[in-house]
């Protein structure tokens, strides 16, 4: 099941790519984004969190934190982000509780042959803790500009 605009979003603690702790509860009183990648240092996750740090301040003036999710373990998300000098924060959700529960953990097809991974997906979560957008089967290009006008209009609503 796929989370939705107006669905409340799943509680959460995860460790980020420095070890520390990032839980729902901390993050309820402002909006923040979840963009969900299937793995570190891959063409497409790699241009996807470069997009996302490149526009870091931006989101940061529209006061919306950005988050991006993967199962990778937290010292794979520290290399990631000092080799493209990400300034993003990575949380790491090696259970997959995060990615079951928004949905994203889903059964994936490659030459034929059939594997559990990430669908790239992102969400936007308002201030009170409801989901506020989703974008499903992300294309990576111009994704994250996408994502912070809808910040921009969000808060501007606000």
């Amino acid at each position: 099941m796929s989370i939705s605009a107006g669905d409340k979003c799943p509680d959460f603690t995860l460790p980020d790519d420095r070890g520390e702790m990032v839980s729902l509860d901390e993050l309820k009183t402002k909006p923040f984004v979840l963009y969900f990648y299937p793995k570190d240092d891959t063409s497409g996750c790699t241009r996807e969190a470069v997009d996302f740090s490149a526009l870091s301040k931006d989101f940061e003036a529209a006061g919306v934190a950005v988050f991006g999710v993967s199962p990778d373990p937290v010292k794979k998300h520290e290399k990631f982000r000092d080799k493209h000098e990400l300034t993003v924060r990575l949380l790491s959700d090696e259970e997959k509780s995060l990615l079951e529960s928004f949905g994203v953990w889903v059964e994936k097809s490659m030459y034929g042959r059939k594997y559990m991974g990430v669908e790239r997906t992102t969400a936007l979560i308002d201030a009170g803790g409801t989901v506020a957008r989703v974008w499903p089967k992300v294309k990576v290009p111009g994704h994250a500009e996408e994502v912070l006008q809808a910040a921009r209009q969000l808060k501007a609503g606000a």
